[in-house]
């Protein structure tokens, strides 16, 4: 693995082509002969493509310069993003990637699928709150703080109810919720923020089917009471008190 060496890192690349991009999680892996690029965006990271002739901006940090007069470039405002290269071989038990949980949609790199047996035992002695454990990356892998209040709302499940209280025909539910928001918002390019940029003008349109997320105020869409925002593990989470006891 190279992670430290910045002038290793840098040299590895001269030469090289990036022949596909697969992904684990929230994990973009850039195939480049017999290694990974691994690449986690966190909370504000984004690629552009953009001509090698335009100006390098603040946060631009990483810069990929192809032979054809243009850039692949990694902007991350906040600088929590993390990049790596590791061998194809190493890759399944390279830590990061090794703790990703089951995605709630097929993935080939993984093959796992996710099973209500699976679920009631990562939960079946948790005392953390469902929105928590949606969120925790080695149980589900994907799903982020949007994705989550959208989950548990379909699945109508409180996003207090302690892990340990999950049915199996909770599991189940949160298995079909999950599996139809990720296929939908795959399918509407993703939800845009207002943080959001795109060099290549793609924008997402699952925002205007969020049920819960940032509608705090506003009446439930399927049974009117007044959406709530509370804090669980820090993060804030909308759900309806009635569709969701």
């Amino acid at each position: 693995m190279i992670e430290s060496d910045l002038d290793e890192f840098k040299k590895f690349f001269v030469g090289k082509s990036f022949s596909e991009i697969e992904r684990r999680g929230k994990w973009l892996l850039f195939d480049i002969d017999d290694y990974y690029l691994c690449s986690h965006l966190r909370m504000e990271g984004k690629y552009f493509i953009k001509p090698s002739t335009e100006p390098k901006e603040k946060h631009e940090h990483v810069i990929f310069q192809f032979e054809d007069g243009e850039d692949l470039r990694y902007h991350d405002t906040r600088k929590f993003g993390r990049m790596c290269l590791v061998k194809k071989k190493d890759i399944g038990s390279y830590e990061a990637v090794e703790k990703q949980g089951i995605e709630p949609i097929d993935n080939p790199f993984d093959g796992r699928k996710l099973t209500k047996e699976y679920l009631l035992d990562k939960f079946k002695k948790s005392e953390k709150p469902l929105k928590e454990l949606l969120l925790d990356q080695t149980i589900i892998s994907g799903l982020g703080n949007i994705y989550a209040d959208e989950v548990a709302f379909a699945a109508k499940i409180n996003p207090l109810k302690k892990g340990k209280d999950l049915t199996a025909n909770d599991c189940e539910r949160i298995i079909d919720s999950s599996k139809k928001i990720i296929l939908k918002a795959i399918e509407e390019k993703g939800t845009t923020i207002k943080s959001y940029t795109s060099s290549l003008g793609v924008y997402g349109n699952y925002q205007k089917y969020l049920k819960v997320h940032k509608r705090e105020g506003e009446a439930c869409l399927e049974c009117g009471s007044i959406i709530k925002r509370i804090k669980v593990g820090g993060r804030s989470t909308y759900y309806c008190e009635v569709c969701q006891k």
